[in-house]
């Protein structure tokens, strides 16, 4: 592994056989009874895993992914909602700090205490997302109702709120209408403003921009 710079800063272990035995360790790991807070478990494999750095490339993704798994696995997450690569990738130079640290100096406590400030922080910007779209998605369903009653139906803002676009594909699945009827509904919340329609290729997406906005705080 090499900074910007181009220096070398840490050496993974190489030989499949060897890699192998360490991913083995590291299931075990995982999988095995402990006694440590889940969290604090979390952030040891964490580093584990990239210490171990198994692959070419997408270490960093993989192990992000697998932070979600283990939540998952230890019931702290029904659905992997909260974005952590976000708060990693904000914050990388302090992540890579964190790591050095830990292989050059055996520095734990300022590992553990950055990944427990990641998962903190994340979930309580996750939980500010989450307010702010059940809030819009209350009072764009109020405004729908009130300006295209002929339109809305609950399971058409749950579509609108599904993704963050539709088509009229979305609702002829969801059986809202024929083509041309769901095609009106869609015309009507963009001439309301409720969507706004963009062209990509042949087919035409229908934007919640409101929703869009709220994501990409």
């Amino acid at each position: 592994m090499s900074n910007a710079k181009g220096e070398v800063i840490y050496t993974s272990p190489s030989g499949a056989a060897i890699i192998r035995n360490k991913l083995a360790n590291l299931e075990k790991f995982i999988n095995g009874p402990s006694k440590l807070d889940p969290l604090i478990k979390m952030a040891l494999l964490h580093y584990q895993f990239e210490a171990i750095h198994p692959f070419v490339d997408g270490n960093g993704r993989t192990g992000r992914i697998l932070l979600l798994l283990y939540l998952k696995l230890e019931k702290l997450l029904d659905v992997p909602a909260i974005c952590l690569s976000e708060y990693i990738i904000n914050n990388k130079a302090s992540y890579y700090k964190k790591l050095r640290s830990v292989t050059k100096k055996e520095d734990w406590k300022g590992w553990i205490l950055y990944m427990l400030d990641m998962i903190e922080i994340t979930a309580q910007k996750g939980l500010e997302r989450l307010s702010a779209i059940t809030s819009l998605m209350e009072s764009m369903s109020n405004d729908i109702k009130n300006q295209l009653p002929k339109a809305y139906s609950r399971e058409l803002i749950e579509i609108l709120f599904r993704l963050s676009y539709t088509k009229r594909k979305h609702l002829i699945d969801e059986k809202l209408g024929t083509p041309k009827t769901v095609g009106n509904y869609l015309r009507d919340l963009e001439g309301a403003g409720f969507l706004k329609s963009v062209k990509v290729g042949k087919e035409k997406l229908y934007l919640n921009f409101p929703l869009m906005e709220i994501l990409e705080k």
